[in-house]
């Protein structure tokens, strides 16, 4: 079978064309989200993954039927919005303290034979910081004006739209970057044999939230801020 139908479009139009994609890439350790305006080609070769293999597993999901999987492509924006806000938002702000908290209670109770958590400390709560904002710039500024500007895309509403997602994807890059680079410090997050209990739960939740993350961010990059875009012009 022909794999052209996957050299054009990019890794972000395949998962917003058909989410099951989504656990395929993370298996692959291919980002979708901020990576997501790359070619399966390049990814690939970034991650040393056999591109005709990842491309196979693609074309036999494609004639999978889809069962239960939710088409976030068709949804509303405004309904996408919400359903962001009160999925991935609320995930984000629950488990942001709690990660603080637990990345620098072991950085201090491990950090002399495991000094990278002292730098994964430091990185968290810098996305800490930036997430905070973000979310709340989203939900207060970004999310209305899309809602807005689906009833009435008035020239002060378009200008808000365009600017805030122009700073909004540079932020992502920022948040997806460094959960990259905790990715990589921990060795994907490999519990060590010295680890405590506060040690694993801590690795398991960054975990966690980075997966959390990378569906987050796709659904924002890949879908809600082009199809929003197209509104504002």
């Amino acid at each position: 079978m022909s794999n052209q139908i996957y050299i054009e479009p990019t890794i972000g139009e395949i998962v917003a064309n058909d989410f099951r994609a989504a656990s395929m890439f993370m298996d692959a350790g291919i980002d979708f989200c901020c990576g997501g305006k790359k070619s399966l080609t390049e990814a690939c070769k970034e991650k040393g993954v056999n591109e005709s293999h990842l491309i196979q597993q693609l074309e036999t999901l494609a004639q999978t039927p889809v069962s239960g999987t939710m088409n976030f492509k068709e949804w509303e924006l405004g309904f996408l919005s919400d359903f962001i806000m009160n999925t991935h938002h609320k995930f984000v702000l629950k488990n942001l303290p709690e990660l603080v908290f637990y990345t620098q209670k072991i950085a201090k109770v491990h950090g002399d034979h495991h000094p990278e958590l002292i730098e994964v400390a430091s990185l968290f709560a810098k996305i800490n910081e930036e997430l905070l904002q973000h979310l709340k710039n989203e939900e207060e500024v970004l999310f209305p004006a899309i809602k807005e500007a689906e009833k009435n895309a008035s020239p002060e509403v378009k200008a808000t739209i365009i600017s805030e997602i122009t700073r909004m994807q540079g932020e992502h890059e920022f948040a997806g970057g460094a959960m990259d680079k905790i990715n990589v410090l921990t060795n994907n997050y490999f519990i060590p044999e010295d680890a405590c209990n506060t040690y694993k739960v801590s690795l398991k939740l960054l975990e966690q939230f980075e997966d959390d993350l990378h569906i987050h961010v796709h659904l924002e990059n890949n879908i809600l801020y082009p199809k929003s875009l197209k509104l504002a012009k």
